[in-house]
This record gives structure tokens, C-alpha cells and sequence, in this order.
């Protein structure tokens, strides 16, 4: 039984499902006749909890009084069913907050950037009832910063233009420029940078030249990066040790013995870096009737 103007303007589509035909010619929207009409639950609640998490999200309150909702996404590839789940993020942030929602996408390559950049309608062609526009910020529109100068202006820009140009050609030039400003500029703001900048570049080759600089030009400070940069330099100096002493028995066991050593012999021993391999030829050098004898059996 219809009781109320509500339900009697919904529930006619349910008595007839042909009349959106009607109302779309009336409208002026040309929409096919469909062929079969199927009444679905209206219940759209989600019965078992569906866990959604925006990447980061900011209120920003501004000079004019109107807060708004900062939603930012770092996307790594094309994925084509975010835009659907951004959509429902502005939504929900929308409903939740009251607060206008606004999506940034951080991107670090430049086709997944052109890719997140596009409009995206949801509806049907004749009549779109959504359209997503993502703001992107990536290697197409972010400055490529060399200029120490440029750096020091606004040191977190310059550090997301990194982040975003790691494949960039002049990438040991961006972050040169880093760490030259880096050197001026105190311990507790510099540390950060240099950790988001290394977690930035991620298995790109440049993550191994940031290394270096931070091991060479800002080898006073004492971020988590540059002590395991120091950590692993002191191991490696372990392993260096331990394989030149390696050499000089496995030289001194030959030469006790009185046994000729050639100097390609000589120069295989003292270049080897492995001091397994040493420990084995050290064990050979007792009973080999020749220095050459030692790799026999390699």
C-alpha cells in the first residue's frame, strides 16, 4: 500500500519497469528501450565489514574559511578498478566529514600519471551521473631540480620531485642537489628527508647512488640509513680483512714448503675475496705437490 508521495514516486518504477523509456524520451535523452527489467534489493548496506584505506588523508583549513578534505594516493601502476574506488572514497569522505574531498595521486612513472590523470565518467554515456578528476603529480608535471638554490626554497617539493623523477636521465644530479643543501641544514630535519628520499627510490638504480652520497657527503649524520650504510661498509671491511689474511697463509704454507708460486698463481690467491675459497686452497696448499696443484680440483 502506497502511504506517502516518497514511496509512490520510486515504487511506480517497480509497477513499471518500462516507464524509464517514457521519461528518458521526455527528458530528451536517447536511452535504447530495454529488453528485460530485473527489480533488485534496494538494501545497500554492506553486511560484513569491508576494510577501505585512503593512503593518506589531511583536512586542510584555509585562509578563507573553507576547510577541505585531502585524500593522497601514491599509484605504482595502471590499475583499472581504482577509479571506481576513489569514487567511493570522495563519496564516503563526503558523507562522513561534511567537508569537501579532493584526490591526489602521486605517480613515478609517466604513463601510470597520464593514465591517473584522466577524467572518469560512471553512468551510462547518454547521461553521466559522476565524473572523477584526480589531481597527479608525477614525473610529467613535477620540476626536475638541480639547482641547490631551487632546493633550499622549498626542501619537501624538492624532495617529492626526487621521489617522482627516479628514473629520471639526470637523477644523479637531482640528488646531488639534495644533498648539498642537506649538509647545511639541521640533523632533525634533514634525517626524515634522507630516509623518504631512500624508501622513495625504492630498487630503482638510483636508490644505490643516493647511498653513496649519503655515505660520502653526509657521513656526519646519523639517520637509520647512514648507519647501516656505515654498518654495512664496516662488515664489508671485515670480509676484505679476513680474505687478505686468507691469502698470506695459503702464500705461506707454499713458500714453507719451498714449492715454486708463479705469479699468475700468486695474483689468483691475493685477488680471491672469498674466504671460503681461501680456507679451501689453504687446506689443499698442505699436501698439493705443485703452488698450480691447489685448484685442481675446481
Amino acid at each position: 500500500m502506497v502511504n506517502s508521495p516518497h514511496e509512490a514516486m520510486h515504487r511506480i518504477f517497480q509497477e513499471y519497469p518500462g516507464l524509464f523509456s517514457g521519461v528518458s524520451e521526455v527528458l530528451g535523452i536517447d536511452f535504447p528501450p530495454p529488453t528485460s527489467v530485473t527489480v533488485l534489493p534496494n538494501d545497500l548496506t554492506e553486511t560484513s565489514p569491508v576494510e577501505r584505506r585512503v593512503d593518506t588523508l589531511l583536512r586542510l583549513d584555509t585562509e578563507d574559511g573553507d576547510p577541505l578534505l585531502l585524500a593522497v594516493e601514491a599509484q605504482g601502476r595502471k590499475d583499472p578498478d581504482k577509479p571506481a574506488s576513489w569514487t567511493y572514497y570522495a563519496s564516503y569522505l563526503l558523507t562522513k566529514y561534511r567537508l569537501q574531498p579532493l584526490l591526489l595521486v602521486v605517480c613515478q612513472d609517466r604513463a601510470t600519471a597520464e593514465w591517473a590523470a584522466r577524467e572518469v565518467s560512471f553512468g551510462p554515456r547518454q547521461w553521466p551521473l559522476l565524473t572523477l578528476r584526480p589531481l597527479v603529480a608525477g614525473p610529467h608535471n613535477m620540476p626536475v631540480i638541480t639547482d641547490p638554490a631551487e632546493v633550499r626554497k622549498d626542501l619537501a617539493l624538492a624532495t617529492l620531485s626526487a621521489i617522482t623523477h627516479a628514473t629520471h636521465p639526470d637523477a644523479g644530479a637531482i640528488l646531488k642537489s639534495m644533498t648539498n643543501v642537506l649538509r647545511d641544514t639541521p640533523q632533525n630535519i634533514a634525517d626524515p628527508i634522507i630516509e623518504l628520499v631512500a624508501q622513495g627510490l625504492g630498487k630503482h638504480p638510483a636508490a644505490q647512488l643516493w647511498r653513496k652520497l649519503v655515505a660520502v657527503d653526509l657521513s656526519f649524520y646519523k639517520s637509520p640509513l647512514s648507519e647501516e650504510i656505515r654498518d654495512e661498509g664496516r662488515a664489508e671491511g671485515r670480509v676484505e680483512g679476513e680474505a687478505r689474511r686468507a691469502a698470506e697463509d695459503v702464500l705461506d704454507i707454499l713458500e714453507v714448503r719451498g714449492l715454486d708460486v708463479p705469479d699468475a698463481v700468486r695474483e689468483r690467491i691475493t685477488g680471491c675475496g672469498d674466504p671460503e675459497i681461501l680456507r679451501h686452497w689453504h687446506r689443499r696448499a698442505v699436501t698439493a705437490p705443485t703452488a698450480v696443484e691447489i685448484f685442481e680440483d675446481e
